[in-house]
């Protein structure tokens, strides 16, 4: 598998797990508040990290970690993902997927076999704001709706999650997105950090007594919903 980065301790990236973070290229989204622009649009210019390196890594420190999460980038674009996993449960590791879902049945097919953990799914706005969002224009937002679907009626932890952005999102759409996910385990909502990284500048994080009203909002649709990056 193509790995363009990792980190080999996080406390942050997998709930209640001491764990490694592997980081794929590419993704089939441009959204212009992301972080990881150069991973995105220019994975070939970012190191590639030998996979068996990243293993055997990982199997010295077995006891010690017990989770890898598996971000990008878009996971779900590697055609080895799978097989990538499949050497990470033999090696005894939790695995925790964040996608933004748009693959819907290659999630299918990883929830099928057994190879995931917990799943991080990337809710990037209301269904009319989507395509803007994550910066697709003629996106089909069916998909979407598609891993949603097959996330609610999983057996495993899951979370929907949105990073917040002035300039990109309103309040009022929130009722929107909470009408989306009704019914979720949970959703969180990230405000937006400034950073040199982001595909395009100008975007603000809302007044946290904005983010409060936001986290009322969707609290009557969603059984737990949290704020992060508020301090």
């Amino acid at each position: 598998m193509r790995i363009h980065g990792f980190n080999k301790t996080t406390l942050l990236d997998y709930p209640g797990h001491v764990a490694a973070t592997v980081f794929t290229g590419g993704c089939n989204f441009r959204c212009p508040f992301c972080h990881n622009g150069e991973l995105v649009l220019k994975p070939e210019s970012q190191p590639l990290i030998p996979e068996e390196e990243v293993l055997a890594h990982l199997k010295k420190r077995r006891g010690v970690l017990e989770g890898v999460c598996i971000t990008g980038g878009e996971p779900t674009l590697q055609p080895d993902l799978a097989d990538f996993i499949k050497k990470l449960k033999e090696l005894g590791y939790l695995v925790k997927l964040d996608t933004n879902g748009y693959h819907s049945k290659v999630l299918l097919r990883l929830l099928s076999e057994g190879l995931l953990d917990y799943v991080a799914m990337d809710i990037k706005a209301s269904p009319e704001n989507y395509a803007k969002a994550a910066g697709c224009p003629g996106l089909d937002f069916s998909r979407i709706e598609e891993s949603i679907g097959i996330l609610k009626n999983c057996h495993i932890p899951y979370e929907f999650r949105t990073t917040v952005v002035q300039g990109l999102h309103t309040v009022s759409e929130f009722a929107a997105i909470g009408r989306l996910l009704e019914g979720s385990r949970a959703y969180y909502l990230q405000s937006f950090r400034k950073d040199e990284n982001v595909i395009q500048a100008g975007f603000e994080a809302f007044p946290e007594d904005d983010m409060r009203r936001i986290l009322e909002i969707v609290k009557s649709y969603i059984e737990e919903v949290q704020l992060r990056g508020i301090v």
